[in-house]
């Protein structure tokens, strides 16, 4: 069995106030950087990261001394006219009121589609799945972003959950694994086996 952990990276002065951080390239704020240093997590063979900044610091700090693999299909979704902004500032905004009433499944304007972040999301964890199962490799992790990892479970845990319902915090993630035999049949399932206990 593969062993992968879906880890958020740690949090950001955007995250703090709440703001749509997609494509905004911002570190991780002091409080973010302490409170990863308290966290402990096992010692992966390989660790995969998206491409932005905030994720390769997280990686430095919970796996230091390892060389991640960027993956750039595993950034965060474009948030478009929304991005680096909160609900707050988009209240009065007549696009944002309906991507609200679609249940997020309205195109964000200027920025990226559900579907294709869903696609561009799930090619770049197959990607590394499948260097993992190539490399024979039993233990692996992903640090990555909250809607990037609602996306994977979304697609292929078990049991099912909606998008949402799959929400991490900063720091936190999940411990999945999954049968390579069975995936390169085509039986493309995650079983959750455990997951960061945030407060």
């Amino acid at each position: 069995m593969l062993k992968i952990w879906l880890l958020r990276h740690g949090m950001t002065e955007g995250n703090r106030h709440g703001r749509y951080i997609g494509i905004t390239d911002e570190p991780l704020c002091p409080e973010g950087r302490t409170f990863l240093q308290k966290m402990s997590y096992p010692l992966p063979e390989k660790v995969y990261v998206s491409p932005l900044m905030r994720c390769r610091e997280t990686a430095e700090l919970l796996f230091p001394g390892v060389f991640p693999e960027v993956i750039r299909e595993l950034r965060e979704c474009d948030f478009g006219d929304f991005e680096n902004r909160n609900y707050q500032e988009l209240s009065q905004n007549e696009d944002y009121q309906a991507w609200i009433d679609s249940n997020g499944l309205l195109p964000f304007p200027g920025g990226e589609s559900r579907e294709g972040f869903l696609e561009r999301s799930l090619r770049g964890f197959e990607t590394a799945v499948t260097d993992c199962i190539r490399g024979n490799l039993s233990f692996a992790a992903m640090v990555i972003h909250g809607g990037t990892i609602m996306n994977i479970m979304e697609q292929y845990a078990v049991p099912k959950r909606s998008f949402y319902e799959w929400h991490v915090k900063n720091g936190g993630g999940y411990l999945v694994e999954l049968d390579p035999w069975k995936w390169q049949a085509g039986v493309k399932e995650l079983r959750l086996c455990g997951e960061a206990c945030l407060k």
